[in-house]
């Protein structure tokens, strides 16, 4: 059987991320695992880190039996999201991710390939359904809060 104790889910509070957010609240229920919400703030980033910190605590399941944390960083988001997945020994991150393909971006590798890459736990990388716009998703705070 799997054992799944510790999810971690990196947050850009885009809607590639929101649909993310369902399925780790999902696997969290699933396992009874707990949940740590993360967003990685890259240095020099408009807003202080108490908007930020108030943004992320806003990201909350509807279900109070699962143990939620919310945890705030600085600097490279995939390097910050690996650093921290092995430090906290989380059994699995669920990450969003556009589902493009490296060919269709100037730069190598997104945040979600590159944790994917890189992380020494399973990645479980969510995109938006086929011919769903991104504009289309409730954003992930919202409908944490059951709005």
């Amino acid at each position: 059987m799997i054992r799944v104790t510790k999810i971690l889910y990196p947050t850009d509070f885009s809607s590639y991320s929101n649909q993310a957010y369902f399925h780790a609240v999902g696997l969290a229920e699933t396992y009874g695992a707990s949940l740590t919400v993360v967003y990685v703030r890259a240095p020099g980033a408009p807003g202080d880190k108490t908007y930020w910190q108030n943004q992320l605590e806003q990201v909350r399941p509807a279900n109070p039996k699962i143990a939620v944390s919310h945890v705030l960083l600085e600097g490279d988001p995939a390097a910050e999201i690996v650093r921290y997945a092995t430090d906290a020994h989380i059994d699995v991150i669920v990450i969003g991710t556009h589902g493009h393909t490296g060919v269709d971006r100037p730069e190598m590798g997104s945040v979600a390939e590159r944790v994917m890459r890189e992380a020494a736990c399973s990645v479980l990388v969510v995109k938006l359904p086929k011919g769903v716009a991104a504009a289309e998703r409730p954003v992930a705070a919202t409908a944490a809060r059951g709005t």
